[in-house]
């Protein structure tokens, strides 16, 4: 069983903003594979189903992105997973826009929701990082990342996550190698 875990913030208001295209990543997901019904579980909102031949638990913390750690904390703990049973979709300030990157361990590179998840589990999970683009100066990245998508990005958005989706038993299967390859041709098909 493994746990995938999508980064963001809940309520309607930051449904859009880049800092959620964890959460956007994760519900895609759940619709193209078929998940069953959210349950209000560990602090959040959870998913249970199948990715190829694994089975996968959607979650999306509802505490707020510095707080996650404590739902994916109680999640791990109940189901007794190992840390390489973790995937982390969260936002990339340092990735090219629609770009996607799967990383195992590291640092937290000033991102909030991996800061808190590392405090509370320690550093070695996988991580998929979502590429936002950076907004060019240090004084302008907090209100681009909680800022909504362009509407002029929801094509490639829409592509970006569509291809995740897609290409997500190879990543069920421990082939982040395969699952970047085969996302970063998916949208020039």
């Amino acid at each position: 069983m493994q746990l995938w875990v999508g980064l963001g913030n809940p309520g309607a208001q930051y449904a859009m903003h880049r800092h959620n295209v964890g959460f956007m990543a994760v519900d895609t997901l759940a619709e193209v594979h078929g998940f069953g019904p959210v349950q209000k579980k560990f602090q959040g909102w959870l998913q249970e189903g199948r990715i190829g031949n694994d089975k996968v638990l959607l979650l999306k913390p509802a505490t707020f992105m510095n707080e996650s750690g404590r739902s994916v904390g109680e999640a791990m703990r109940f189901y007794k997973l190992d840390l390489d049973a973790l995937t982390v979709f969260h936002d990339e300030l340092d990735l090219a826009p629609f770009k996607v990157k799967v990383k195992q361990g590291g640092g937290t590179a000033g991102h909030n929701g991996l800061r808190s998840i590392d405090q509370h589990l320690g550093a070695e999970f996988r991580r998929v990082r979502l590429g936002i683009g950076h907004p060019g100066h240090k004084d302008r990245v907090t209100g681009y990342v909680l800022g909504n998508y362009a509407k002029s990005e929801m094509d490639d958005l829409a592509e970006m996550l569509g291809a995740v989706a897609a290409e997500a038993d190879w990543l069920a299967n421990h082939d982040a190698t395969r699952f970047m390859n085969n996302v970063a041709m998916r949208p020039q098909a």
